[in-house]
């Protein structure tokens, strides 16, 4: 895939997002085979490119957004990533729990119970990368 302007700003928003060193490892192991680099060359341009270089929301909102979604849906994979790149965003460790526990009366205990867990192991995760 050729380079485009919102492709070459997807790949810095989403390095931006994730952390650069969490996207390498991305690239090397989840996009690495030419199946999954299309669909990732098409979201590193339409979705991060696009999408999340809209204005209106920061990326802050914009991720927290994404947490709520997956939680929603049960998409604990999707939810993991997005749980980084909130953190990354400077959302805390307690301020994405309470907006998980939020979510107990609208969605149910069994997938807030999943997202909290997802969130323990993600937390964990990045804490030891410190």
């Amino acid at each position: 895939m050729a380079e485009s302007e919102n492709y070459k700003k997807g790949t810095e928003i989403r390095a931006k997002l994730m952390g650069p060193k969490y996207a390498e490892k991305m690239n090397a192991s989840v996009y690495d085979d030419p199946i999954m680099k299309k669909f990732g060359d098409y979201a590193r341009e339409a979705v991060f490119g696009m999408l999340w270089h809209r204005s209106g929301l920061d990326l802050k909102t914009k991720a927290l957004i994404c947490v709520i979604s997956d939680t929603a849906q049960a998409r604990w994979p999707e939810l993991a990533i997005h749980l980084r790149m909130a953190r990354n965003q400077g959302w805390t460790e307690d301020e994405l729990s309470e907006a998980l526990m939020h979510l107990c009366g609208y969605i149910g205990l069994p997938s807030v119970r999943e997202a909290l867990l997802t969130a323990k192991e993600v937390f964990h995760e990045m804490r030891n990368e410190k």
